[in-house]
């Protein structure tokens, strides 16, 4: 099975922007030609709220979306039954806030169907539950 990476919303966000937060290591990730990337869904509606309320230096969210669509490195994941019942989990229940919850579950679930996963997070939380491996 393929070696998958999680994408966080602020490391998909601040990759677009040339937000220098960013990490080396995220940055050569999201850049490299081969990665294979998943975006959960949640975490692509977190970007255009943060977007649409001018949180960041990107003023256009269909451009944005435009940019994410076109990149045929990443997937876009959808928030599905066993991504939702996967939140559920002990692993899961170790994710306090709800977007992250299904974002780490996303790849809990691929992880389930045997793929490799890292996270893409500077997400304290998620790096603290140790459910998924992280780069940051």
């Amino acid at each position: 099975m393929a070696h998958k990476y999680i994408l966080d919303t602020h490391a998909l966000v601040w990759f677009v922007e040339g937000n220098k937060r960013l990490s080396e290591s995220a940055k050569a990730i999201i850049s490299a030609a081969d990665s294979q990337m998943v975006l959960p869904l949640i975490a692509l509606a977190e970007a255009a709220i943060i977007i649409e309320r001018g949180r960041t230096t990107i003023k256009d969210v269909a451009k944005f979306l435009s940019r994410v669509y076109a990149d045929t490195r990443i997937e876009i994941f959808p928030l599905t039954l066993d991504v939702f019942e996967r939140s559920l989990t002990p692993e899961g229940l170790q994710i306090p806030e709800l977007h992250d919850r299904f974002i780490v579950s996303t790849g809990l679930h691929l992880q389930d169907l045997g793929h490799t996963v890292e996270i893409i997070t500077k997400d304290q939380a998620i790096a603290d539950a140790s459910v998924l491996a992280v780069i940051w």
